[in-house]
C-alpha cells in the first residue's frame, strides 16, 4: 500500500500551525543530516553503574525463571514467533528481512525509505519488531538468572551484527522514533542484566561502536520528537527511552540535558495522554499497557540514578495502575478496545507470562494494592527487577475506596453480574488528538464476557499496513457490537491511522450498582440527521443482559451486528441463537434473543468482504461467528427500536 497525495492533504488538514512549523523544521534538518551526519564525541573512562542491587535476581520466582529459560533456549535454537509468523532463522538474522512477504527493506538514507509501502519494503511491523531487541533482553535475563554464558554470547553476537548492519541514519531502523526509544530501553536492560559477564564492559562502554550507536540514537530522539497530532504513545516511548539511556549511559556532555528534557517531556506527555480517571486517552487497552510499562521503566532508571522524578509523573502511573485494576475481568483481561499491536516496553519474561497480571504485581510492589484490587496469582521476572530499582510508596493522594465502574471522562462503563458476568459499554470520545490514530468506529459498542470467556467479543485489530481491506474491517462499525446505518461507518476514515470526522458520544445514564439491575444509556451523532441511542440493563437475579437500540431520524437501512467469541458455538434459528461453550471442563450456555423485526444471518470466516473474524493478537486471525440483522428504522417508536436479550444459564 503506497500513501496517496490525497492522504497527505487529509493528514495536513488535521495539523495546527505549530505542528506544521515543527515538521517543516524536521524536513530541513533531515536534508542537512543527509550530507553532514553529526559527529559523535569521543568518550573516555565510561562506566556503567546502574546495576541491580545485590540479591535482586534471587527474588525471581522459580516458575517464572523456568518459563524464562525455556524461552531463551528456544531463541538460542533460532526460533521465535512474531505476529503469527514462525521464524527459525534467528541464530544469525537478517535485520531488514520480512518473513511474511519475503521482501527485504532497502538500505540507503533512512528518510528516503518508503516504509509505508509493503511492495517496496515488506511488512514494516515484522521488520521493526525484531530490532526492538526484546529477544535480547530475554536472553540477557536468562544469563542473569542462570549464569549460563551461552545466553550472553548470543546477545553480544546479535548486538554487534545489528550495529554493523545499521549504521546511523542508514536503513529502515532509523525512521521511527518509537523504535529508537524502545531499542534504547532494551540496551539499558541488556547491559544491566549482563553485568557480571566478563564481556559486558567490552560490549558497551568499552566499545566505540556501541557508544557511537547510543549517542546517535539519543541525538536522533532529541532532534525529531513526535509532534502535535502524532504525540500519542510514540512520544511516550521516545521520551522514556531517552530518559532511560541518558540516566544509565550518562557518558556524554549532552546527557544531563537529554535526561532533564526527556523527563519533563515524559511528565507532560503522560498527563496529556491520560484521563484524570487513569485510563489512556487513546482508548486502546494495549496502549494503556505499553505506556504504563514505559513509564515505570523510565522511573526505574531515574530512581537508580538518583535523579528527581516529577511527582505528577508518579501520580499518573499510580492512577493508570488503579484504573487497570478496576477494568479487568475475573481473569485479569482488560477490555479489547481500539487498536492493539502486541507492543511491549520491556520484556524479560518467557512465553506464558500474563502481561496484565505482571503489571498489577508491579503496581502492588511499587504503589501498594487496594482492598478491592483483584487477586494476582501469577508470577513474573520483571516485577522483582523493577521493584528493586523504583523507590516504593504511592504518592500522597486519595485513591478510590471502592472499585470504580464508570469512567466519565473516558466514557467507559463496566457492568458486572453474578457468575463473573462482565460487560463493557462504550460511550466515550472517538479517539485521541485530531487524527484519533488508534480509534475504531465503535461508538456504543458492548463487549460481554462470562468468567473471562468472550461471549459478545470485540474482534480486535489484526493488521496495520499492507492489507487495507482487513484494516478497514477490523476498525469498522460493522466490525463491532453496535448498530450501523446505511452501510456506513459512524466516523469517517481518511487512512489507516487517520479519521477525518469523529462521532461524538455522550453517556446519559450510568448506574453500575451490583446485586440489582445495573443500567447504562448513551447516544452518538455519527450519522448526520439521525441519532443512535442505546440502553443496556444487566439484571443480577435473572442473569439477563438487555440491549435496546433506538434510531431517531428519517427512515434508514440498519445492520445490527453481534460478534461471538471464538470459543462460542452458535445455532441460529429465526431470531434466536443458542450459545454454548466450555470453560475449565464445564459446559456453559446462554440464549441470545435478537430483534424480530430484522432478518438475521450467521456469518463465519467470509473474505469478500471480510466478516466473521476474531484476532487474538496482531497478525493472527481466526474464523468466528458474527450474527448480523438487516432491516430498516424509520425513527419512530416502536419501529425505531430494536431489543436484544442475552440470558445466561446455570
Amino acid at each position: 500500500m503506497t500513501t496517496s497525495p490525497g492522504w497527505y492533504l487529509r493528514r495536513l488538514s488535521r495539523m495546527g500551525p505549530q505542528e506544521i512549523g515543527g515538521r517543516v523544521g524536521d524536513t530541513v534538518r533531515r536534508r542537512r543530516w543527509r550530507s553532514a551526519l553529526p559527529d559523535c564525541p569521543r568518550v573516555t573512562g565510561a562506566r556503567f553503574t546502574a546495576v541491580l542491587p545485590a540479591g535482586t535476581v534471587d527474588a525471581v520466582p522459580p516458575d517464572a525463571a523456568k518459563r524464562l529459560t525455556a524461552e531463551a533456549d528456544r531463541l538460542l535454537a533460532g526460533h521465535a514467533e512474531y505476529f503469527g509468523v514462525e521464524r527459525d532463522d534467528l541464530t544469525d538474522p537478517d535485520w531488514s528481512y520480512d518473513p511474511r512477504t519475503g521482501r527485504r527493506a532497502p538500505s540507503g538514507y533512512a528518510f528516503d525509505v518508503p516504509y509505508r509501502s509493503e511492495d517496496a519494503v515488506g511488512d514494516i511491523k515484522q521488520i521493526w519488531e525484531l530490532s526492538r531487541h526484546h529477544h535480547l533482553t530475554v536472553l540477557a535475563a536468562a544469563y542473569a538468572v542462570t549464569g549460563d554464558e551461552r545466553y550472553a554470547e548470543r546477545v553480544a553476537g546479535h548486538l554487534r551484527s545489528w550495529w554493523a548492519a545499521n549504521p546511523p541514519l542508514r536503513g529502515v531502523h532509523w525512521i521511527s522514533g518509537i523504535e529508537l526509544g524502545i531499542r534504547l530501553l532494551s540496551w539499558v536492560w541488556i547491559r544491566r542484566l549482563l553485568d557480571g559477564w566478563p564481556g559486558a564492559a567490552g560490549l558497551f562502554e568499552g566499545n566505540p561502536v556501541a557508544i557511537h550507536q547510543i549517542w546517535h540514537h539519543q541525538r536522533w530522539l532529541a532532534a525529531f520528537p513526535s509532534r502535535g497530532s502524532s504525540a500519542n504513545n510514540h512520544i511516550i516511548a521516545e521520551t522514556a527511552g531517552q530518559a532511560a539511556a541518558a540516566c544509565a549511559f550518562d557518558w556524554f556532555s549532552e546527557s544531563a540535558r537529554w535526561r532533564d528534557d526527556a523527563l519533563r517531556s515524559l511528565d507532560r506527555q503522560l498527563r496529556s495522554n491520560t484521563f484524570g480517571s487513569g485510563l489512556n486517552r487513546e482508548l486502546a487497552s494495549e496502549y494503556h499497557g505499553l505506556v504504563l510499562e514505559l513509564g515505570l521503566a523510565a522511573v526505574a532508571e531515574a530512581d537508580t540514578a538518583g535523579v528527581p522524578v516529577p511527582a505528577t509523573l508518579r501520580l499518573v502511573l499510580l492512577r493508570m495502575t488503579d484504573a487497570l485494576a478496576a477494568v479487568v475481568d475475573s481473569r485479569l483481561r482488560p477490555p479489547r478496545q481500539g487498536d492493539a499491536d502486541d507492543g511491549h516496553g520491556l520484556v524479560v519474561d518467557g512465553a506464558g507470562t500474563d502481561r496484565w497480571a505482571s503489571l498489577l504485581a508491579t503496581g502492588d510492589a511499587v504503589f501498594g494494592r487496594l482492598a478491592w484490587w483483584p487477586e494476582v496469582t501469577g508470577t513474573d521476572v520483571r516485577t522483582p527487577l523493577l521493584a528493586a530499582l523504583i523507590r516504593p510508596g504511592a504518592p500522597a493522594v486519595t485513591r478510590p475506596a471502592d472499585r470504580p465502574a464508570h469512567f466519565a471522562d473516558a466514557g467507559m462503563t463496566i457492568l458486572r453480574g453474578p457468575g463473573e458476568i462482565w460487560c463493557r459499554c462504550d460511550g466515550g470520545p472517538h479517539g485521541f488528538l485530531s487524527i484519533a490514530a488508534h480509534a475504531h468506529a465503535d461508538a456504543l459498542s458492548v463487549e460481554v464476557r462470562h468468567d473471562g470467556v468472550d461471549v459478545l467479543a470485540d474482534p480486535g485489530t489484526y493488521c496495520y499496513h499492507g492489507q487495507p481491506e482487513w484494516r478497514q474491517y477490523f476498525r469498522s462499525t460493522l466490525g463491532h457490537n453496535t448498530l450501523q446505518l446505511d452501510d456506513a461507518d459512524q466516523s469517517v476514515s481518511g487512512g489507516p491511522f487517520l479519521w477525518t470526522r469523529h462521532a461524538r458520544s455522550r453517556v446519559l445514564t450510568a448506574d453500575t450498582s451490583e446485586g440489582g439491575t445495573a443500567r447504562w444509556c448513551a447516544e452518538h451523532d455519527g450519522y448526520p440527521g439521525s441519532v443512535h441511542r442505546r440502553r443496556v440493563e444487566l439484571t443480577a437475579a435473572s442473569r439477563e443482559l438487555r440491549v435496546v437500540d433506538e434510531v431517531r431520524g428519517p427512515r434508514r437501512a440498519v445492520r445490527l451486528a453481534f460478534h461471538l467469541g471464538p470459543a462460542i458455538t452458535a445455532e441460529l434459528v429465526g431470531n434466536r441463537a443458542e450459545l454454548t461453550w466450555t470453560r475449565d471442563g464445564e459446559d456453559r450456555s446462554a440464549e441470545l434473543e435478537l430483534p424480530d423485526r430484522l432478518c438475521w444471518r450467521a456469518h463465519r470466516g467470509e473474505t469478500d468482504p471480510p466478516l466473521g473474524w476474531y484476532s487474538a493478537g496482531f497478525g493472527r486471525k481466526e474464523p468466528t461467528t458474527t450474527l448480523v440483522g438487516t432491516g430498516f428504522a424509520d425513527g419512530t417508536a416502536p419501529s425505531g427500536e430494536f431489543t436484544t436479550v442475552l440470558r445466561f444459564r446455570g
